[in-house]
């Protein structure tokens, strides 16, 4: 009981952070044009990124692929704290750093997902 209860939390804070973005990204957000201009990709990378996001929270949410989509945020996570740490700087936009915070936390709640689901992936690479 209480491992469910860790893993819904873990999944719905990912999920949260995750979908929050959505809203400033597939609008066109000043701050999200922004972020991508600044790293040579908009607009392309912009909706692609937020495609990518939309597609890890429906993977976590769904428990047969919890495992799977807790991957996938982990590399599109990297992939923006890599863009904070060499490009963008950990404070964008007078932001505090809460966008570099939100990646950070997002992969952690990842990481923890993907250690309850270890049974899974294991099984997935024994071979028959």
């Amino acid at each position: 009981m209480k491992t469910a209860l860790i893993i819904w939390i873990l999944k719905i804070t990912a999920s949260v952070i995750l979908l929050q973005t959505l809203y400033f990204k597939f609008t066109g957000a000043p701050e999200s044009v922004y972020i991508f201009s600044t790293l040579g990709i908009e607009p392309y990378g912009r909706i692609g990124s937020g495609i990518a996001e939309l597609l890890v929270v429906i993977l976590i949410l769904i428990p047969k692929t919890t495992w799977l989509g807790a991957l996938c945020g982990i590399g599109v996570m990297t992939g923006a704290v890599l863009s904070h740490l060499f490009v963008l700087g950990i404070e964008v936009q007078a932001d505090k750093g809460l966008l570099f915070s939100l990646a950070l936390i997002t992969i952690m709640c990842c990481l923890g997902l993907l250690y309850f689901n270890k049974h899974k992936i294991i099984n997935l690479l024994k071979t028959k």
